[in-house]
């Protein structure tokens, strides 16, 4: 299991957690930039929850990431909706329309495969390579 960010003091964090609790399978990636580092077709799931929105370049992001995607890997992604103008989401930009999400995903070469609606406040969608 890699748990990747760009914070080192969140990869600290995982493994410190990780190492509590006896796991063992835990690898920490430090992401620079665009690059993820990630072996070649090595990913069953790449889960993503309220982060998507950091982003800078989604469309670029996301192709990267299909090298290291297994041919029926998938990607999960929870996303916050828009909210209120004086929401904290509304007011700092929190947020993806799923709409967006959709057709950005679509142009880096994923298929949406499920969309839940049962989170109040987020989207949940899942993608596959097409």
């Amino acid at each position: 299991m890699y748990a990747i960010d760009t914070n080192l003091k969140f990869l600290e964090f995982v493994s410190e957690g990780a190492r509590k609790k006896g796991l063992d399978n835990v690898e920490t990636i430090l992401a620079t930039g665009d690059r993820l580092n990630l072996p070649e077709k090595s990913i069953d799931l790449v889960f993503m929850r309220n982060v998507t929105h950091h982003i800078p370049n989604r469309v670029e992001y996301f192709r990267n990431l299909r090298n290291a995607m297994k041919p029926a890997g998938r990607i999960a992604i929870i996303e916050y909706k828009q909210g209120g103008r004086f929401s904290f989401r509304g007011f700092f930009g929190h947020y993806i329309k799923k709409e967006i999400i959709v057709e950005e995903m679509a142009e880096a070469g994923y298929q949406l495969v499920e969309d839940f609606d049962f989170l109040p406040e987020q989207s949940f969608t899942i993608y596959r390579k097409k």
